[in-house]
């Protein structure tokens, strides 16, 4: 049987990174065979999928998910037991993820933990779980290493593959803004919702508001909203028609490239929120969860900020609108303030600067494809 490696996601952050991971992977060793659990990004970069990926996030989301997520399990285990890969790359998604570790580990198989869940955020003594259950880690937040070293394991802080993307993806403003169908000599708001289906369910209203307001406080701007490669936009074709009677360019899985056009941005909290920064985009971060799931979390996410560029940072380099505060005024005012405000902005972009000097002179798919090769063995 071909060397045979197997990676699993649960989310599109995670896909992508098991995307660039894959297509390294393939250039290295041409003949590897790769199996795992994702979407069309993993897809396409060579990835035989023996499941699309099941995620749930919130107690609400959870409930409806059950029976999907248990028919992924099943396939994964299946997966290990017929297809016997040499080395197991798990990526974030971790109430999955540990269990198939637990399985991994019966039969021997070697596993590497690439893309930590946030251990320092809630639940911190999952990372003397991880440590039983996986061979090695490789962690994309600098911070992360001496968690996970501390408590036995070896690990590496790799970088951020959102780096790997960003060099990949060129900076061409004027051939980008006309491929995405974007006016040359006009500035671009994006306005991203997020990829889970309840961040689109709760932001989308939100951002169509933004949108209306924005066109009558900013005339020359024009806005882009770039979808995630997985959503179903079918499942929001009202809300989509909105938008576009309003005027804005509706992409699907372009939202780094937007970002690289756009001259601000409407983010709900989450990877694209450090997309911005390493690009120096100025933004207003938002997020609404279902009110059962924010209670919830309330009690238990030990985190005074919720962007990763405000946790690196340790302060609030950009605002951070939540729940009832996540309002049309509260976001107007603060890209007004942005807008007009040259020393403010400037300050942001600053901060942007140091966030991206962290992850500078590191490329995380590269390293962790040599890790895991070297883990198979195959070097």
């Amino acid at each position: 049987m071909a060397d045979t490696v197997m990676i699993v996601t649960g989310e599109t952050s995670g896909e992508l990174y098991g995307s660039l991971l894959a297509a390294s992977l393939k250039e290295r060793l041409p003949g590897i065979r790769i199996i795992g659990i994702g979407g069309e990004l993993m897809k396409e970069a060579g990835v035989e999928l023996i499941s699309g990926f099941s995620s749930a996030f919130g107690v609400a989301e959870l409930v409806s998910s059950l029976s999907s997520l248990k028919e992924t399990f099943r396939r994964a285990v299946a997966a290990l037991v017929i297809q016997k890969p040499s080395v197991l790359v798990l990526i974030d998604y971790p109430d999955f993820n540990l269990r198939l570790a637990a399985e991994a580990r019966k039969r021997q198989v070697r596993i590497l933990y690439y893309v930590s869940p946030q251990v320092w955020a809630w639940r911190k003594r999952r990372v003397h779980k991880i440590a039983r259950l996986v061979d090695r880690m490789a962690v994309i937040l600098p911070f992360e290493e001496g968690i996970y070293q501390g408590a036995g394991l070896r690990t590496e802080f790799v970088g951020h593959p959102v780096m790997d993307e960003i060099r990949q993806s060129g900076r061409d403003r004027t051939r980008l803004k006309g491929e995405l169908g974007l006016q040359e000599d006009m500035p671009v708001v994006a306005l991203l919702p997020g990829s889970r289906p309840h961040e689109l369910q709760r932001l989308l209203p939100l951002l169509l508001e933004v949108l209306r307001e924005g066109k009558k406080a900013f005339p020359p701007c024009q806005f882009c909203m770039p979808f995630a490669p997985n959503t179903d936009l079918g499942r929001h074709d009202e809300m989509v028609r909105q938008f576009r009677a309003e005027g804005a360019v509706i992409s699907q899985g372009e939202s780094l490239r937007v970002l690289a056009v756009s001259d601000l941005a409407v983010i709900a909290s989450g990877t694209a929120s450090l997309q911005a920064a390493l690009l120096g985009v100025p933004m207003v971060v938002i997020y609404k969860l279902f009110p059962l799931t924010y209670w919830l979390a309330r009690l238990i996410v030990k985190v005074k900020y919720i962007s990763l560029v405000n946790i690196l940072s340790h302060r609030g380099v950009v605002r951070e609108f939540i729940q009832g505060d996540a309002t049309p005024g509260n976001i107007m005012q603060e890209l007004s303030r942005i807008m007009s405000d040259t020393g403010y902005r400037d300050a942001m972009l600053r901060s942007f600067e140091e966030v991206r000097r962290m992850f500078e002179g590191r490329n995380a798919s590269a390293r962790v494809s040599e890790i895991v090769i070297e883990m198979g063995g195959w070097k």
